[in-house]
């Protein structure tokens, strides 16, 4: 079995917003936004490591036009209830950062077989710019946590949390966990998105990401006592400082829109991040396609917390 020690960064060259799934087959299921952003890509690995040279499958591709047909970013897949779901988020050719969230659904037992059913829109209290669902499932009941623009609200983004009637409907209602307020939150723009949630000592925490996509991208966190009202805003508490950030000595830059998964034997937990490793991008951020996606093992604190540290150093 691989030693989680040889991680090696980067894991997926080119590939932003990286979500890692382990699922009970033992494969690692990967996905990630694209730097076309036309379409959706699913790989496997048994090893982290592995998933760099996996032969991607493309599970989607764009529409010609109308919805769905520009600006494809930052898929999840999850598997919920016996299906295989991802999420992600996508514009239209007449108005390329008016995001959507959207589902595909499969049945397939290995998600790079099968076909991939549209199942729509995931509608929320507002048609406005809206990305980077995530769910999770708690004490029998699945929620929805993503990224969306309050017309009332100055900025580009805040998270919500809502219950799901299923994988691609939300019911009740949905409450906002967290708003670019820290100086940190508001660099360039003022954003808090790209949610990813781990369960651990009694606690569940939202780790999510903030700022503009250079290198002033960070990571901050959410937590909540695992028996409280996850809809009730006051449960969430935030770190006033970011967790992960730039690291100018190891040239890690903006690294963030992370997801949690774990080592090949199961013993060590693993942060997967995107970053570039160098501070300064000629045009705009998003067009820059070096956003490669990382691994690095994280530890716990005698708090009860997650310690991400510092982002490690590409490999020689």
């Amino acid at each position: 079995m691989q030693k989680v020690e040889t991680l090696k960064n980067p894991i997926v060259e080119q590939r932003a917003d990286p979500w890692v799934y382990k699922h009970t087959d033992g494969y690692y299921y990967f996905t990630a936004s694209v730097p076309e952003y036309d379409r959706i890509e699913v790989r496997r690995s048994k090893t982290i490591q592995g998933l760099g040279t996996a032969e991607p499958v493309v599970a989607w591709t764009k529409h010609e036009d109308g919805i769905m047909s520009a600006n494809i970013w930052a898929p999840e897949i999850h598997f919920i209830d016996g299906k295989w779901y991802i999420y992600f988020a996508a514009a239209r050719k007449d108005a390329i950062f008016d995001h959507r969230m959207y589902v595909i659904e499969n049945d397939a037992q290995n998600p790079l077989e099968g076909n991939w059913v549209e199942k729509g829109q995931v509608r929320t209290a507002w048609e406005s710019f809206s990305l980077d669902a995530t769910t999770f499932k708690h004490q029998g009941d699945l929620y929805h946590v993503w990224a969306q623009k309050d017309p009332e609200i100055e900025g580009n983004s805040n998270l919500y949390i809502a219950k799901m009637a299923n994988p691609w409907t939300l019911t009740g209602p949905q409450v906002m966990i967290t708003t670019p307020e820290y100086d940190w939150e508001k660099i360039g723009f003022l954003v808090n998105e790209g949610a990813a949630v781990l369960k651990r000592n009694g606690k569940i925490f939202i780790s999510y990401s903030a700022s503009a996509t250079d290198y002033n991208y960070c990571m901050g966190l959410l937590s909540a006592d695992e028996d409280s009202d996850l809809l009730n805003p006051k449960s969430w508490k935030k770190s006033p400082e970011p967790v992960f950030q730039t690291n100018e000595e190891n040239s890690q830059y903006g690294p963030g829109h992370n997801s949690f998964t774990v080592s090949e034997d199961g013993s060590q937990d693993i942060l997967i991040y995107h970053a570039r490793n160098y501070r300064e991008i000629v045009g705009d951020p998003l067009w820059d396609p070096n956003r490669h996606a990382r691994a690095q093992v994280f530890t716990w604190n005698e708090d009860g917390t997650p310690n991400f540290g510092t982002p490690v150093p590409d490999a020689n």
